[in-house]
């Protein structure tokens, strides 16, 4: 035994040896706050030298004893950095408790300075495996932070290779075939239910897109806003939905002609759900409608056709732009600043009798001109039959065009178009993830048509729910034989538009985003990349500038005052009551007049009974489709709009909703902080109310309807 004695005093000398070497590693590390370093540091970075000469038995014991004196620091197991009680380390055993204060006490400062790959200084001046071990161990939990953003693309369908290109770009996480665990984003080729059991995450889709841009009801909600400001919304053609307007569409072409014998004007036809340009036609006579000939009754839109636009190399052409909105509930909308631009195929005529079936001089739709023989695919951004928008306005700037004012139009017609489909997307919002229920947040990109006319103003042609963002395009390899190739203009625009659409949705960026509008940050802080981490800062110096340049809220200020049907859909969504419901029933409706204070002995609760029975029937017959009954969004602000009339007279419109707004907010505020009513008090600038309740008959305002067409026929022909 003495033997070994001897063996564990030079064990321990040499062991005294390497503490007072750590020691001075630390003293280099931290000097003024570090002025010795414990011996159970350096004792772990030796553990298996001195665990050879002790026999098998007591090395287990021992083992056995410390593993029950594991400790965490900082959520990390300390087994590797305890000593082991040992029968020869008595004097160790005594310190044990000073010790261990001392080890977590050190272990805090070695955490506090880590290399770049997350590795402690001090263990990469050891030799040791179980320090190199920890050392891994400290590495995975840095990288945990880091981790990559997943994402689902197992239903991404037609945008799959520009998205894999973008998530490949981002070095992020790619689950093609869906995981069991939640991802971050759920990418969805189609609508928010392609996957039904999203809990948590974000869906790159809105409850309710597909339905609010259907030609029919993209049509009623800019319509609706047309009659509250007619100015502002003049940029979306004259438009009648068939087949419910066909005798008011006949009518006044009929007032028309009849007027003016030298007015020809042209009607484009498009049907309610189709894409891709299928269906569409054009027609200069009521007599010439396909969709009332027959048994069969379909629902379409027909709209003025602008007979005068912007022609390049004698082409007519559209402009796609990518619009992202980011969030309703605050509103957050973002456009590309790079679009796409495309042709038609064959010189551009005024249409006639003669050229109104060449759908390749009149229709600027890809999917119908691509199988033109004159259509060009050009590896330029510049040349062909699709372009980017960037080279037509640099065409256009050459001649002297202020571009900035061609921009500032774009900006403001598309944060018009969200602004007037937003109140119905947030019913569509709250019925399919009602409050308290768990469910993932959303986003989407929509594609904007839009066509500049020979003066440069900026029309609407239709909004895409689902733009396509393929980055190749069929060609005729052989006779017969066809084969997708690259489409480098579309990969140019299309990746760009996913990647950093993603980069906005990152949900660390999100989080950040969040805090610094908390903390009153300017709202452009949002589109810069997280960089909090060396690995964030390598990525975004590899990565090129957002694309995607935000517009609302940083032009809240010019477009807020618009935002008036959103106030009274939230009136009406306040008073659905059941969760998942998109209709208001009779009792919820009475509910809003009573608690309103709308109703006086002019206008009882009975004359509230007519007036929603009358709605709610008319609407009906209008959405054949709806399974739910009650009264619709559509039908409430109708509704609304005819108490406002009925309550303020000799005013106009607009005036009106807002004096009724102001009348049914203040209720509902001053409900909110009693629980009894306070009595209405009308606004003093604001007109009494009549005593006579006029009508329980409806008279829906229609402003537009009933302007004369010559106005829109004669703006068709300037220029």
């Amino acid at each position: 035994m003495s033997d070994h004695y001897e063996r564990v005093k030079i064990e321990l000398q040499q062991m005294k040896a390497v503490e007072s070497e750590a020691a001075a590693d630390v003293e280099q590390l931290s000097p003024a706050s570090v002025t010795s370093v414990p011996a159970e540091v350096s004792f772990a970075a030796r553990r298996d030298l001195s665990r050879s000469s002790i026999n098998g038995r007591s090395r287990s014991k021992s083992r056995s004893k410390a593993d029950g004196h594991e400790r965490q620091v900082n959520g990390k197991q300390l087994s590797d950095l305890t000593p082991q009680k040992s029968d020869y380390s008595q004097e160790k055993g005594q310190s044990r408790v000073s010790n261990e204060q001392n080890v977590k006490g050190t272990l805090r400062l070695l955490k506090g300075k880590t290399a770049a790959n997350g590795h402690v200084e001090s263990c990469q001046r050891q030799t040791d495996l179980k320090c190199e071990d920890h050392g891994k161990e400290d590495g995975s939990k840095v990288a945990k932070k880091r981790r990559a953003v997943t994402v689902d693309t197992s239903k991404a369908k037609t945008s799959l290779e520009a998205l894999k290109m973008s998530i490949r770009q981002l070095k992020w996480k790619e689950f093609p075939m869906g995981r069991r665990t939640a991802c971050d984003i759920y990418w969805h080729g189609v609508s928010f239910h392609d996957n039904e059991n999203i809990v948590s995450g974000q869906v790159n889709k809105f409850p309710g897109m597909i339905e609010m841009l259907r030609k029919i009801n993209l049509s009623r909600a800019v319509r609706t806003m047309q009659e509250l400001f007619p100015e502002e919304y003049n940029f979306y053609p004259r438009s009648w939905i068939l087949p419910e307007e066909y005798q008011l569409f006949s009518s006044q072409i009929r007032l028309l002609k009849d007027s003016d014998s030298t007015l020809k004007p042209t009607f484009i036809v498009k049907p309610d759900s189709g894409s891709q340009g299928d269906g569409i036609y054009l027609i200069r006579d009521p007599a010439d409608l396909r969709v009332i000939s027959g048994s069969q009754i379909k629902q379409a839109v027909v709209q003025e056709y602008i007979q005068k636009p912007l022609l390049i190399d004698k082409l007519k052409f559209d402009i796609r732009l990518y619009v992202l909105v980011r969030s309703l509930e605050p509103l957050e909308i973002y456009i590309a600043k790079e679009g796409l631009s495309r042709f038609c195929t064959e010189p551009y005529q005024e249409p006639s009798q003669k050229n109104l079936s060449h759908v390749f001089m009149h229709l600027t739709n890809y999917s119908l001109n691509v199988h033109s023989g004159n259509f060009v695919h050009s590896d330029s951004c510049s040349t062909g039959s699709k372009r980017t928008f960037s080279s037509v306005l640099y065409r256009i700037a050459s001649k002297g065009v202020d571009i900035k004012k061609v921009w500032s139009d774009i900006i403001a017609l598309v944060i018009k178009t969200v602004i007037a489909l937003v109140p119905e997307l947030k019913v569509y919002y709250q019925a399919d993830i009602p409050p308290g229920k768990p469910g993932p947040t959303c986003f989407q990109i929509l594609g904007f048509d839009i066509l500049l006319m020979k003066n440069l103003k900026p029309v609407l042609l239709e909004v895409n729910a689902n733009p396509s963002m393929r980055i190749e395009h069929e060609q005729e390899v052989s006779p017969g034989v066809y084969e997708y190739v690259p489409s480098p203009v579309d990969e140019e625009v299309k990746v760009g538009v996913i990647r950093d659409t993603l980069r906005l949705m990152d949900p660390a960026q999100r989080k950040q985003h969040v805090t610094s509008n908390t903390e009153g940050g300017s709202p452009e802080d949002a589109i810069v990349v997280e960089t909090g981490s060396d690995e964030k800062e390598s990525l975004t110096d590899s990565l090129p500038s957002l694309c995607l340049k935000q517009v609302f809220p940083k032009y809240t200020k010019q477009f807020n005052y618009l935002r008036v049907v959103e106030r009274i859909a939230a009136i009406f969504l306040r008073f659905l009551g059941v969760k998942g419901t998109m209709r208001l029933g009779p009792t919820g409706f009475r509910t809003f007049i009573r608690n309103c204070k709308l109703s006086n002995s002019s206008f009882s609760m009975a004359s509230v009974d007519i007036l929603y029975i009358d709605i709610t029937r008319r609407w009906a017959g209008m959405l054949p489709d709806s399974r739910e009954a009650g009264m619709s969004l559509q039908a409430f602000i109708e509704a609304f709009f005819y108490l406002a009339a009925r309550r303020f007279k000799a005013v106009l419109l607009r005036e009106q909703v807002l004096l009724l707004l102001e009348v049914c907010e203040g209720a509902l505020e001053g409900q909110s902080h009693s629980e009894k009513p306070r009595p209405h008090r009308s606004h003093p600038t604001q007109p009494s109310a009549p005593n006579a309740f006029s009508s329980p008959a409806l008279t829906r305002r229609h402003h537009l309807r009933h302007q004369p067409l010559q106005l829109s026929a004669k703006a068709n022909t300037e220029n």
